[in-house]
């Protein structure tokens, strides 16, 4: 019991920058290693903020999961926020450093697992700093570019090149796309309707349980990923 009230209590931020990532591994594979530093450092994760399909190029004030987090860290008095790795804060260098320098204003604390002393002001620590967020946008660039690039070679091979179709599209999904449509006609929520399609057994695209964020996108017309 003295042991658990010396711990520091933290926050946990987590990012996957790709719609098709909210349902990997990633989200699973960042909280593993936040809580196996948590255990090793008297730190106790009070609780998990997830940022879904957010970019690490976008600004902290477009980034929903980040700014609620920043809200209730003003209030409660938490103080410190464990992230991974630094591209998970951002993997953009100048959008990296303006998160680093508006945590360090407010006098909060951010840990990074794989990168030791990242708030250190000292020229050595701030050069490793800013290398590492080069790096991985120098990485986000080149990933972005071979991207682009397969989309070119396959329009000029095909005349065209589609991205994936919007639900109700494929044989079997008209079924599906009018029910979802049916409970929210009837007032419930993205949540809610992905429980109740979960329970009646209507079938995903992809044949894993319904989640909100996969109602929102259907309702709202966005291509699922």
């Amino acid at each position: 019991m003295l042991h658990n009230r010396g711990m520091t209590k933290a926050f946990a931020y987590l990012r996957v920058s790709g719609k098709g990532q909210i349902e990997g591994d990633g989200f699973t594979r960042q909280l593993e290693a936040i809580e196996r530093y948590a255990a090793g450092h008297d730190i106790k994760i009070a609780r998990v903020f997830r940022e879904e399909g957010v970019s690490g190029t976008v600004d902290s004030m477009d980034r929903p999961a980040w700014g609620e987090m920043m809200a209730v860290l003003h209030s409660n008095g938490v103080r410190t926020v464990v992230i991974e790795k630094l591209d998970r804060l951002a993997r953009d260098l100048m959008v990296q450093e303006t998160i680093i320098a508006d945590m360090k204003r407010h006098g909060f604390t951010l840990i990074s697992v794989a990168e030791p002393d990242l708030m250190a002001s000292d020229p050595t620590r701030v050069l490793m700093r800013q290398l590492m967020g080069a790096v991985a946008q120098y990485d986000k660039s080149q990933i972005v570019a071979k991207l682009r690039g397969a989309r070119m070679r396959k329009r000029a091979k095909e005349g065209r090149c589609e991205g994936r179709k919007s639900f109700g599209y494929y044989e079997g999904e008209a079924k599906a796309l009018e029910r979802v449509q049916a409970l929210r006609n009837e007032g419930l929520g993205f949540d809610r309707i992905a429980a109740r399609l979960n329970s009646e057994g209507v079938p995903t695209r992809t044949g894993k349980p319904w989640h909100g964020v996969v109602v929102n996108r259907i309702l709202t017309g966005r291509k699922l990923r």
